[in-house]
């Protein structure tokens, strides 16, 4: 599902019920020019069952919608201020699509390393294959050279590649794996810090207590770090710790930071948490943005190389077999 419609259909829903459109009528509305086809479809099975006359928090929890999303506008409806909700909700959604999409980008340079090393490679390996295949065996033929080693060096690069791509996927196929990399890569353990602190202070300012709020952020974050001290805060809180400045024991992944922001609000975590989800949402702008600058020219240089150990030993077989060939001439002169 696409966090950027997700958040547009917020706004655009949230504008509707202000201006007086029943919720059934503004979702058919709004379902009939969507793009996103998961979406659209959970969309019109809702405001189907709201036709046929389902409770609206019965309708929400049929749906295949995100569980923060559909807690959040329960709270919404509970307290008859839906369109307040949703547009809490768009800002939310825009604004960790925002993060996410620019961390995504930064993977398109590696791809397109590995994309055009394999290029080269099949470009060349097909020169030699086809056209200088008479070539090369006399060459290997006079000299005993050992073409394995030529093909090797022209595959050596681009399989590597391959390989750790193929490793990358495997351990971002695996949701525990996933997790764990989202919570320790720069960047995307900022974006991550925001995303949790942006959701926090969303639940804490509409009504959630600290213990609910806690307990479904540990649900969100599954197997990921975070959500063993998750849970251990939400026990601490059960026992009559009610203060995130009582909260002990180790809070690693979120750093001292983190909580130091969230203790120094006192009577007001969802203040702290927000406070906390600007400050790192800012930071992970920064980083990503960085990151960007280096990796353009840290993936030419990485390019750059993979073309020289390619094209390397070809030029020294060319130069073997014109070396060859001046051999063969003074000998015969």
């Amino acid at each position: 599902m696409k966090y950027d419609e997700l958040a547009f259909f917020n706004q655009q829903l949230a504008a509707m019920l202000r201006d007086g459109l029943p919720l059934e009528a503004a979702l058919k509305e709004l379902s009939s020019g969507m793009a996103d086809r998961t979406l659209r479809t959970e969309i019109e099975a809702l405001q189907q069952d709201l036709k046929e006359g389902t409770s609206f928090r019965e309708a929400l929890s049929r749906r295949k919608l995100p569980p923060f999303y559909v807690r959040m506008l329960e709270i919404g409806s509970r307290s008859n201020d839906l369109p307040a909700m949703l547009t809490l909700l768009a800002d939310y959604y825009r604004r960790n699509n925002l993060l996410w999409t620019r961390l995504k980008g930064l993977m398109v340079y590696p791809l397109l390393v590995v994309l055009v090393g394999l290029g080269l490679t099949i470009m060349l390996s097909f020169l030699i294959n086809h056209f200088l295949a008479n070539l090369f065996s006399q060459m290997i033929s006079a000299y005993n050279s050992d073409a394995t080693l030529l093909v090797l060096a022209l595959w050596m690069p681009p399989i590597l590649l391959g390989l750790i791509g193929l490793l990358l996927f495997f351990a971002i196929s695996r949701p525990a794996w996933r997790a764990r990399l989202r919570w320790r890569l720069p960047g995307f353990r900022e974006a991550s810090l925001a995303q949790l602190s942006s959701a926090m202070g969303l639940m804490l300012k509409n009504g959630l207590s600290l213990t609910e709020a806690l307990a479904l952020a540990q649900m969100l974050e599954g197997q990921s770090p975070a959500a063993p001290v998750l849970g251990d805060w939400r026990a601490q809180v059960e026992r009559g710790q009610g203060k995130p400045a009582q909260w002990t024991g180790p809070a690693r992944p979120f750093p001292p930071l983190f909580l130091w922001l969230v203790q120094q609000a006192g009577e007001d975590p969802a203040a702290g948490f927000q406070k906390a989800a600007d400050l790192y949402h800012d930071r992970a702008a920064y980083r990503i943005e960085m990151a960007m600058y280096g990796a353009l020219p840290i993936s030419i240089l990485l390019l750059g190389q993979m073309v020289l150990w390619q094209v390397g030993p070809l030029m020294r077989a060319f130069l073997a077999f014109m070396n060859f060939l001046g051999d063969v001439g003074g000998g015969s002169s």
